[in-house]
């Protein structure tokens, strides 16, 4: 960030929630501003914005995309980074971003109480390990019996492998299996709220969620005010994922350098030496969004890139968020 872009930011503090470099509010417009709720957040915002445009750390190499962090009441900053290719209201698959979503789901369904079942499959370790892929005008059953997606393997029953057969196996549990895409965007939506919109670009709860960074914004915002039952649950019934250190994993998408927890359909990144417990569900093409470990303020960087972008966004996303919480640029 720029000498000029600082001072601006300093005199515009609590009139305006993005730093210079533009970038959207809550709404997806571009260009609207987002003002803090409350309080004065200048060197928070100042130190955000600036690592996220650094030209020096993790985030340059991921240019262009959206971040923004926000508290229960609403988006704090935001800013588009590298043009304006994405911002609030801009569309995109959101990959494993999808099972936090449908963590939350099934808690509603439960009204809060998930069974040990549910647990088991929402923290990927129910022993359907062999899924690869949906096809778009699939059912949730036709997905489930599609090539090896509903192999059961007993060996696995029990160990932590990250992957979408667990949640495709749960959803058929639920009474979900006719459900194409449209109804299963729209029974999510019933018990998630019909602010919340989302579509499914193939019937897979895990990993197949269309949406936007202002959307799926409001959900996280539902989880810190509480008005979602996984909102006090975040991080219960965690579990070890990385196999080096932990006898009960057997696959993980995450380097093998960190060991992270994985709960209800959510991440818990409590590294002991990178990680600062925040809960996260990054996806495989570059959407991460997070709540911070306190609890009190939530973050989105939204891309849409290849395959495996997923640690780069992490990466990065991490960065902008100690930023804001320590008020010092990354």
């Amino acid at each position: 960030m720029s000498a000029s872009c600082r001072r601006l930011v300093m005199l515009l503090a609590g009139l305006a929630g993005t730093a210079c470099g533009g970038g959207g509010g809550d709404a997806g417009s571009p260009g609207a501003p987002a003002p803090p709720p409350g309080g004065d957040n200048t060197a928070r915002i100042a130190a955000a914005s600036a690592t996220a445009q650094s030209a020096s750390n993790a985030c340059a190499a991921i240019h262009p995309f959206y971040w923004e962090i926000g508290e229960r009441a609403g988006a704090l900053a935001s800013g588009a980074v590298g043009g304006n290719a994405y911002g609030a209201g801009t569309t995109m698959n959101i990959a494993s971003a999808s099972k936090w979503l449908y963590g939350a789901y099934v808690l509603q369904r439960r009204g809060g109480a998930p069974s040990a079942e549910d647990v088991r499959h929402l923290t990927l370790r129910s022993g359907y390990t062999r899924f690869s892929t949906c096809l778009p005008g699939q059912t949730v059953d036709g997905c489930l019996g599609y090539l090896n997606n509903g192999v059961y393997v007993a060996a696995s029953d029990g160990r932590f492998d990250y992957g979408g057969g667990h949640m495709q196996k749960h959803a058929s549990l639920m009474g979900l299996g006719a459900l194409n895409n449209a109804s299963l965007a729209a029974e999510l939506r019933g018990q998630l709220g019909g602010d919340i919109n989302m579509s499914y670009s193939q019937p897979q709860p895990a990993g197949g969620v269309v949406s936007t960074a202002a959307d799926y914004a409001r959900f996280l915002r539902k989880l810190l005010a509480g008005s979602l039952h996984l909102g006090s649950q975040l991080g219960t019934h965690a579990v070890c994922t990385n196999p080096l250190t932990c006898a009960s994993a057997d696959g993980t998408p995450i380097p093998s350098t960190e060991s992270w927890s994985y709960s209800l359909g959510h991440w818990v990144e409590n590294d002991p030496v990178v990680g600062a417990g925040a809960f996260s569900s990054p996806g495989a093409f570059g959407f991460y969004p997070w709540i911070d470990a306190g609890r009190s303020v939530y973050g989105i960087l939204a891309r849409e890139s290849t395959a495996g972008s997923g640690e780069a966004s992490v990466n990065c996303g991490r960065l902008i968020r100690k930023a804001w919480l320590t008020g010092t640029a990354r």
